[in-house]
C-alpha cells in the first residue's frame, strides 16, 4: 500500500469534501479521524460546517487528552478512541449518516455484500453495535466491541456507520463501497429477489489475474493524447454522477487497431491524471504501470467489433440493481432509451472474469449494452463521448423503471412504435 505522505488536517479536509459532495452526510454529521504513529488523533471539529471545513478546523487529541486547535474536537471522540484501542491495525476512521446505511440501521439490520464481489471484498467483515447515547462511552464500547470481534464496517442502530481502515482513502473506500452495496440491495428489493454469491463465484472474481508484458511506447501521438484527456474527464464527471465508485469500473478507448488506452488497476478513479491510462498493445503494456484487471475482456470487443471505439464496465445503482436479481432490463419504455441502448442482453456470472473471448457474444453493433450478472454493466459506443453518453442513458432509465414500478404496470412501447422508430432513426437490424 502506497505510504501517506499528506498531513492528517489535508486528508481529512478533503474526504469530508468527498463525503459531503457526494450527500453521503449533512451540514451537522459525520466525522473522521486519523491516528498517527505517536498516538495522535486527529479528528473533525464538533459544530463546525462539514460543507466549508478547512484544514484549520482540524483538532489533535494528544494520548494524555489534551488537545490543539481551534474547535472541540467532535463528540464523537470515545468511540473513536475505543475503536483505536481495540484495533491497532485500524489507521483511520469513517463515522456518517449515508441515506441508505441508515435505512438499514433503522431497520436493525445490515446489508449483505455478497451481492458485488467488490463489494464484499472492500467491505470486509461487517457487524452491527446496539444503540447507545451519542457521544457517551457506552457507545464506544459497544461499536469496539464490534471492531474487536473483527469487523471493519459496522452498522450503529438507530444512527449511522462507522468503518475502519489502514488508512483513510482505505476506510473511505470502505465507507463507498458499504453504501453502494446499501442503496443496491434497496432498489433491487423493489424488483424482485436478490441473487448474492457463492463462496465459489467470489473466488471467481477475486483470482482473477491479467498479466501483461512491459513495453516502453513510443511518444504519445496528439490522437493518443486527445484520447487520454476524454478518458479522464469522463470518468471524473461519471464518478461525480455516481455512475463509477472509486474502486471499480473500468473505461478504454481504441487508439489503433493494436493498441487501446484503459484505466489502471488499483487507483482512485476520483484522482486519475491523463498519465495514469495505460497504453496496452497486444499481450504489452506500458512498463510501469497495471491495466484495468479486465483488460482483456476489452480487448476482446475491440478485436470482433472494428467500429467500436470505446468500452465502459461500470455499476451505477440502478442498473446494477437489475444485475442483482432476474428481472429482465427493457429499454422499450422511452423512444431515447430504445435509440441509444437497443435490447439489452445479460451475461452470466463469471464470464467477465475469465479472460477469454466469450465477452463479446454479448454485445454486438447494434446492441451496444449488457447487463452483468451480479456486476454492473457493458456499455460499448463509437466514441469516448458516445459510450458514456449511453452508459448514463442506461443508468437513467434503469431509475425510471425502478420508480415507475412503485407506480403500476411498467408500459413497454408496443412493437410497432419500435418498428417506426427503427424506421426514423435507421436503426440497423440484427
Amino acid at each position: 500500500m502506497q505510504r501517506p505522505v499528506d498531513h492528517p488536517r489535508d486528508e481529512i479536509t478533503r474526504v469530508m469534501q468527498r463525503i459531503y459532495g457526494y450527500r453521503m452526510t449533512t451540514t451537522s454529521g459525520g466525522n473522521l479521524s486519523v491516528r498517527d504513529d505517536n498516538g495522535d488523533i486527529w479528528i473533525s471539529p464538533a459544530r463546525v460546517d462539514k460543507g466549508n471545513l478547512t484544514r484549520a478546523d482540524i483538532v489533535k487529541v494528544r494520548p494524555d487528552g489534551s488537545t490543539e486547535g481551534l474547535h472541540p474536537p467532535s463528540s464523537e471522540l470515545p468511540f473513536h478512541q475505543a475503536i483505536y484501542a481495540s484495533r491497532h491495525d485500524i489507521r483511520a476512521i469513517v463515522h456518517a449518516h449515508p441515506v441508505a446505511l441508515v435505512a438499514f440501521s433503522i431497520c436493525r439490520s445490515t446489508p449483505n455484500t455478497r451481492l458485488f464481489h467488490q463489494a464484499h471484498f472492500v467491505c470486509g467483515k461487517v457487524g452491527f453495535a446496539r444503540y447507545a447515547l451519542p457521544g457517551s462511552e457506552q457507545l464506544g464500547a459497544n461499536i469496539a466491541d464490534a471492531f474487536r470481534d473483527g469487523c471493519d464496517s459496522v452498522i450503529l442502530e438507530n444512527h449511522g456507520v462507522v468503518v475502519g481502515g489502514s488508512s483513510l482513502s482505505h476506510a473511505f473506500d470502505r465507507f463507498e463501497g458499504f453504501e453502494f452495496a446499501a442503496k443496491t440491495l434497496v432498489k433491487a428489493g423493489q424488483l424482485g429477489t436478490v441473487r448474492y454469491l457463492s463462496d465459489e463465484q467470489l473466488a471467481i472474481a477475486h483470482s482473477r489475474r491479467t498479466d501483461f508484458g512491459a513495453f516502453a511506447p513510443p511518444p504519445a501521438t496528439s490522437d493518443e493524447r486527445e484520447l487520454r484527456l476524454q478518458l479522464r474527464d469522463f470518468l471524473h464527471r461519471g464518478c461525480r454522477q455516481r455512475l463509477f465508485i472509486s474502486t471499480e469500473g473500468s473505461f478504454s478507448a481504441r487508439v489503433d487497431n493494436d493498441s487501446i488506452l484503459i484505466t489502471p488497476s488499483g487507483k482512485d478513479r476520483t484522482s486519475l491524471a491523463i498519465d495514469d491510462f495505460v497504453l496496452v498493445c497486444g499481450d504489452q503494456a506500458e512498463a510501469g504501470k497495471q491495466p484495468s484487471r479486465a483488460t482483456r475482456s476489452h480487448q476482446a470487443i475491440y478485436r470482433k467489433y472494428p467500429k467500436v471505439q470505446a468500452v465502459v464496465f461500470a455499476h451505477p445503482v440502478n442498473a446494477t440493481a437489475f444485475s442483482i436479481t432476474d428481472s429482465r432490463f427493457d429499454a422499450r419504455t422511452i423512444p431515447e432509451s430504445y435509440v441509444f441502448l437497443r435490447d439489452v442482453g445479460r451475461v452470466p456470472y463469471g464470464i467477465q472474469h475469465t479472460g477469454d473471448t466469450r465477452i463479446a457474444d454479448f454485445v454486438s453493433d447494434v446492441s451496444p449494452a449488457a447487463i452483468l450478472e451480479n456486476d454492473g454493466v457493458l456499455v460499448t459506443g463509437s466514441s469516448v463521448l458516445d459510450a458514456f453518453d449511453r452508459l448514463e442513458v442506461l443508468e437513467s432509465t434503469a431509475e425510471a423503471v425502478i420508480n415507475a414500478s412503485t407506480l403500476g404496470e411498467v408500459a413497454a412501447m408496443s412493437d410497432d412504435v419500435i418498428e417506426e422508430l427503427g424506421h426514423a432513426f435507421g436503426l440497423a437490424s440484427e
